[in-house]
């Protein structure tokens, strides 16, 4: 009898954040998905590997006319107001369904409603927020997808 051993390799940090991230997005394999951060490429092939081909970082992403409906913002070990500065050019990808999911480090609450206010300056209504061993991811829609109520 042969015993074959077989090594398990743990999941890398991208492969760790990818799937918590779409489904917070709730996107499907047919939306476009511009996704931003210092791992933004390593992002883009995790997502193909799981059917999303029309993925693309930041750096390929073509001029801004509104044309992505998700946003994965990879924000790991980078600051708030860097964030903010990406957001400021972000949004002009992103069309009015669009929906932004960003993830961050481990934080203490008041860093996360700091992030949660930036989201909100730049047009956004935030919808969940899930905490992880290894990072807190918030999702984000744009206001303008919001319906519009009329007073009878």
């Amino acid at each position: 009898m042969v015993n074959v051993m077989t090594q398990l390799h743990p999941a890398s940090a991208n492969e760790r954040i990818i799937g918590p991230m779409i489904a917070l997005a709730r996107c499907t394999p047919q939306d476009r998905i511009i996704v931003a951060g210092s791992k933004a490429i390593e992002l883009v092939f995790a997502l193909e590997a799981r059917g999303y081909l029309r993925a693309a970082p930041t750096g390929n992403c073509g001029h801004p006319t509104k044309q992505y409906r998700v946003a994965l913002v990879d924000w790991r070990q980078r600051s708030l107001q860097a964030l903010e500065t990406t957001l400021d050019w972000l949004v002009d990808y992103l069309n009015s369904a669009a929906v932004l999911v960003v993830w961050v480090d481990p934080q203490k609450p008041a860093a996360n409603q700091n992030l949660q206010a930036a989201l909100q300056t730049h047009g956004f209504r935030v919808e969940a927020g899930s905490a992880y061993e290894y990072g807190f991811a918030i999702s984000a829609r744009r206001l303008e997808s919001a319906p519009i109520s009329q007073a009878a």
